[in-house]
């Protein structure tokens, strides 16, 4: 939890302050002048510094200025009601991080600190790359040395030269902005910018605007035009870190721009083109949260993609050989299957893929994979038949049979009731197109 000194000499605003930032999750300390809240900040540890300018006994830049002579090292935001540009410009000259002009918004503030935190932390994550570049060979090993470092850069190198969306998943801490950053210097435009946004840590009410910009009188306090971050990260990069705290109303905008690579700045009546690829990543679990309604289902399966035809090949392969190690038995594809696996479309991706060959496994005692094994797969458009309807009557006849007596296990009695068919009607299928 975040620690904020606020440093005011108006009782009110120090109330409100503080109210508003503990329902946040800071925990607030809060000050009335300039010269007890240096005693505070040098003898105690802060995150952050709220900071009004003018106050009695020691103003607000004279407090940043003693405090950065004294080695303080959080990162202090300055508020004032005078001043304006002036007053922004004296106060980061002096080391301020931001400036807040009075009076503001509740999530102003809230925004201002969050940026600033993910500022810090970049900062963090930069200074320790850079050391870890600077380590001799043996110690750069070690960032490697885990096999699922190594998958990570594998799968970094097969994703980076193509424009797909990526979904990054992970709990917090395991670096997924680390492998987002790394996708993007080894893609077409990794000279290009790169442009990431924690949704988590933006309150919903500036979320879009902050996405796709905003135009002059959008809303209260737009007085002009504002250029989004998916326009800022255009012919580059976008990462949507912590995708699954998006708002269901921003999911669907999310949506429209990954189909049609266009975006609508608030209050604004026209489109406008962008070319930003984007990588998301979560900690949460996006199935789930499709299930409980928090997700959208397309918005899942339009970021969680197979990244091109060529994977589903090695992927397949792989998953029989471990299959084959998991069953202790010889198994493994056609190229009758590998081919046919590649016409069809995998909407819930990787892990569809893999249920559909374990199940082929499952169900099938051979030592090799055919196509024929994959009936209770789902087919595609790319697989229908060519030919009249009643050819086709007939093909998706044969597959629902075969796939209600395999869930039947073989009865069937049964088969014939998940039909909806008679007995007889079933036997005289079964024989006619030669099922087994």
């Amino acid at each position: 939890m975040k620690k904020v000194l606020v440093v005011d000499d108006e009782p009110g605003l120090r109330q409100s302050l503080g109210l508003l930032l503990t329902d946040a999750g800071y925990t607030v300390t809060a000050e009335q002048n300039g010269r007890r809240a240096l005693d505070r900040a040098t003898s105690e540890s802060f995150d952050l510094i709220l900071c009004d300018v003018r106050m009695p006994e020691m103003d607000g830049l004279t407090f940043l200025r003693n405090y950065r002579q004294r080695g303080g090292g959080a990162l202090v935001i300055v508020m004032s009601a005078y001043g304006g540009e002036d007053a922004a410009i004296a106060a980061m000259k002096e080391g301020a991080y931001d400036y807040l002009p009075k009076p503001f918004r509740p999530d102003e503030v809230v925004l201002t600190l969050r940026k600033a935190a993910e500022r810090e932390r970049l900062r963090e994550e930069v200074a320790g790359l850079r050391a870890q570049l600077a380590a001799g060979p043996a110690e750069r090993g070690l960032i490697v040395a885990s096999g699922a470092m190594r998958q990570a850069l594998e799968l970094v190198a097969r994703v980076a030269e193509h424009n797909t969306t990526v979904l990054i998943t992970g709990e917090s801490g395991t670096g997924k902005e680390v492998i987002a950053r790394a996708i993007h210097r080894a893609s077409p435009r990794g000279s290009k910018a790169f442009v990431g946004i924690n949704c988590a840590a933006i309150p919903e009410s500036l979320l879009e605007s902050e996405l796709f910009g905003h135009v002059r009188g959008a809303f209260t306090g737009a007085s002009a035009d504002k250029t989004g971050l998916f326009e800022a990260a255009s012919g580059g990069t976008i990462l949507l870190d912590e995708i699954g705290e998006l708002p269901l109303g921003l999911q669907a905008k999310l949506l429209r721009v990954l189909q049609e690579s266009e975006i609508r700045r608030v209050g604004d009546q026209k489109t406008r083109r962008v070319d930003a690829r984007v990588l998301v990543a979560t900690a949460r679990d996006l199935e789930a949260e499709v299930r409980a309604g928090r997700f959208r289902e397309d918005l899942f399966y339009r970021v969680n993609v197979v990244e091109r035809k060529d994977d589903i090949a090695p992927l397949a392969r792989h998953f029989t050989a471990r299959l084959a190690q998991r069953f202790g038995r010889p198994l493994s594809l056609s190229d009758d299957a590998i081919a046919w696996l590649e016409q069809q479309e995998w909407p819930g991706n990787v892990r569809q893929l893999e249920n559909a060959i374990e199940r082929a496994a499952v169900l099938n005692e051979k030592a090799v994979l055919e196509r024929g094994d994959f009936a209770h797969a789902p087919r595609t458009t790319h697989d229908a038949p060519a030919g009249t309807l009643k050819d086709l009557v007939e093909v998706a006849e044969r597959q629902a049979i075969t796939a209600a007596l395999e869930e039947s296990g073989g009865n069937r009695r049964e088969a014939a009731k998940r039909l909806g068919v008679s007995l007889r009607t079933l036997f005289y299928k079964i024989d006619r197109y030669g099922i087994t």
